[in-house]
């Protein structure tokens, strides 16, 4: 199970923390240099799609010389997310003449099939608010 807490603190910021004590202060309103929770949300899927990604190509003998992702959408409402765009820049083993096509297939195949943020985001994961002793 995967669980995180948020926590307004008395100075009114936002504090995300795992149970594994990592912490990661949020932006309420998306000022300051904080990361928003929408901007948390594309960390989300352009990390999970790396961190999956990228040990498949090495494990097949591809590894990139450079490999970063990034995840761009924009509002299409006022509270709603348009489609999430997924982009790498890569930068090819330069004595490895599969490698593009080992990337690409693999890097197609994680976000398809294996990347639990992108496949959560494509099939509507239900949220469900649980108000106990309010």
């Amino acid at each position: 199970m995967y669980e995180i807490k948020v926590e307004r603190t008395e100075d009114g910021h936002y504090i995300a923390t795992n149970g594994r004590g990592a912490r990661i202060e949020l932006s309420g309103n998306g000022e300051g240099p904080n990361f928003s929770p929408v901007e948390l949300l594309l960390v989300a899927v352009a990390g999970c799609n790396i961190v999956t990604t990228e040990p498949l190509t090495a494990q097949r003998g591809h590894r990139m010389t450079k490999l970063a992702a990034s995840a761009t959408s924009e509002k299409v409402e006022r509270n709603k997310l348009g489609p999430v765009t997924l982009s790498y820049a890569v930068e090819l083993p330069a004595d490895d003449a599969d490698a593009a096509k080992v990337f690409h297939d693999v890097a197609e195949r994680v976000e398809e099939r294996h990347c639990t943020v992108s496949r959560s985001l494509r099939e509507g994961t239900p949220v469900n608010l649980e108000l106990d002793g309010i």
